[in-house]
């Protein structure tokens, strides 16, 4: 069972990916393209050219788990390859993301996520009142 948390990320490889690709050629690419550690913990993303599969990579503490999708209709939604920087997905958006929802506008709607200084200075402020 792969659970998730804040903390957990989700890393996804912009470049396809084959299908045939097992753990060895996975924790490759999560380690090469992505350069992020395979055994960190956190969830890495491979999509296939087509858009019809996709594959996870996960370290559970005991060994690696490869969780594999594969859609009867339609296709997992589009991953901008130029987007720069790494892509990462929260655990409710990965969620969304297995089920087919639509990710085409994500990185122009989803909201900044806020840091923990904005909590500490707003509770100071309405403490101090």
């Amino acid at each position: 069972m792969i659970s998730f948390n804040r903390r957990t990320k989700i890393f996804v490889c912009k470049e396809p990916t084959d299908m045939r690709a097992s753990y060895d050629t996975l924790f490759a690419k999560a380690k090469g393209i992505l350069n992020q550690d395979p055994l960190s913990g956190h969830l890495f993303l491979f999509i296939n050219s087509r858009r019809n599969s996709i594959k996870c990579l996960f370290y559970d503490g005991t060994g690696l788990v490869i969780l594999a999708k594969r859609m009867e209709q339609g296709v997992f939604s589009r991953i901008n390859p130029r987007h720069q920087g790494e892509l990462t997905l929260t655990a409710a958006e990965f969620a969304l993301f297995f089920e087919g929802a639509n990710f085409e506008k994500r990185f122009i709607d989803s909201p900044a996520e806020l840091k923990k200084s904005f909590y500490s200075n707003s509770q100071l402020q309405s403490a101090s009142m």
